[in-house]
């Protein structure tokens, strides 16, 4: 008996492994295909797309040389945006529940109804992703909430949320992902004016995102500071809330921080990115801020959004500043209670990853 166990287990296991190296095979002969075939278009975006993933860079190389990897990266890049913002650009005037002064391009003047927490929802519809945005009117009601102290394990955005006395939020800087323990940020990390995690050098190009205490979204470059560089800048600026992201295009890192800088889109090569799953900031010159979340990576048949793309909604949208900030698995949008935008990984389409810091909006005063 044991012997007839042993001999179906072991023919089950032979079939499985035959099926395992067929797709695989399958998989790599179509990546070739559409790479390597007429469609120029369709390889750069496969390779731009691929080398913003955690864990996936490595299918780039199966199809392109290094020297190709590179020449599709420098064919598809951003142009820095130099400069601070300028923070007479942003008159902040919370208002009412409605707005009848936020002109969109051609002229066009909308009347905008917000709930009682002055918050509205809209959807968005892209060639390639579907996007759901936050519109805040009072940029007061924006912080960072945090699963300080530090811990190897992050938690699920829901609960940073609600543990911050939150009802709207979506995830935030740039993190340790590794096996979805999400604990430990990177870069810096400033929660209601204290610094809670200061390591600039962590990385190459990071950057700043987050408010001052008149509640202006600033951008700021952190290249070459020093912590203790980065500890002034915050206590001179009065910034009292902010999160990092990272702007470094390479053939190992392709990602990008600031979309709009005082009222100027960024230059672009190409889409200036693949298209992923994304999540932006932005602010508008009323003061309003815009929080945009996108699928992409396969969801609803969806590859997710470029950096033109982001670019167009935010200038759709008028903000003055914008910035992307951390993207893939982790884009994830609560609001009241509920996920409308949820992680495009397989076991977390209901939830999100395990996150340490997250833009929470918190009710009206």
């Amino acid at each position: 008996m044991g012997k007839k166990v042993l001999k179906i287990a072991g023919r089950v296991l032979i079939v499985l492994l035959i099926t395992v190296v067929i797709l695989a095979g399958t998989f790599y002969i179509m990546l070739q295909k559409c790479c390597n075939g007429p469609s120029k278009s369709a390889r750069s975006l496969f390779v731009t797309t691929i080398l913003e993933t955690g864990q996936m860079k490595f299918l780039a190389s199966l199809v392109c040389s290094k020297e190709e990897i590179q020449e599709i990266v420098n064919a598809n890049n951003m142009q820095a945006l130099e400069g601070e913002v300028n923070d007479s650009l942003i008159q902040i005037n919370p208002g009412n529940e409605s707005n009848t002064g936020n002109e969109k391009p051609g002229g066009e003047t909308v009347t905008e109804e917000f709930d009682e927490n002055g918050i509205r929802i809209e959807e968005i519809s892209g060639r390639s992703f579907f996007a759901k945005m936050l519109i805040i009117k009072d940029p007061s009601q924006l912080c960072v909430g945090t699963t300080y102290p530090w811990s190897e394990t992050g938690k699920e955005l829901s609960e940073i949320v609600s543990g911050s006395g939150g009802i709207a939020g979506v995830n935030g800087g740039l993190y340790v992902s590794t096996g979805n323990k999400g604990g430990r940020p990177l870069g810096v990390v400033v929660q209601d004016g204290k610094i809670t995690h200061n390591q600039p050098g962590s990385l190459p190009g990071l950057y700043l995102i987050g408010f001052n205490n008149n509640h202006i979204l600033k951008i700021k470059d952190l290249q070459g500071m020093s912590a203790g560089d980065v500890e002034k800048y915050i206590k001179e600026e009065g910034i009292r809330d902010a999160v990092a992201f990272q702007d470094e295009a390479s053939d190992s890192n392709n990602h990008f921080v600031s979309l709009i800088l005082n009222g100027e889109p960024r230059k672009l090569e190409g889409t200036g990115s693949g298209a992923n799953p994304r999540t932006a900031i932005g602010q508008r010159a009323d003061g309003a801020v815009l929080l945009l979340v996108t699928d992409g990576r396969g969801a609803s048949g969806h590859l997710g959004a470029t950096a033109s793309d982001l670019i167009g909604i935010m200038k759709e949208y008028g903000a003055v500043n914008a910035a992307n900030i951390d993207g893939g698995s982790s884009s994830t949008m609560v609001y009241n209670g509920k996920y409308e935008m949820t992680s495009v990984t397989f076991y977390y389409q209901n939830s999100s990853w395990k996150l340490p810091t997250a833009f929470v909006v918190r009710p009206k005063k």
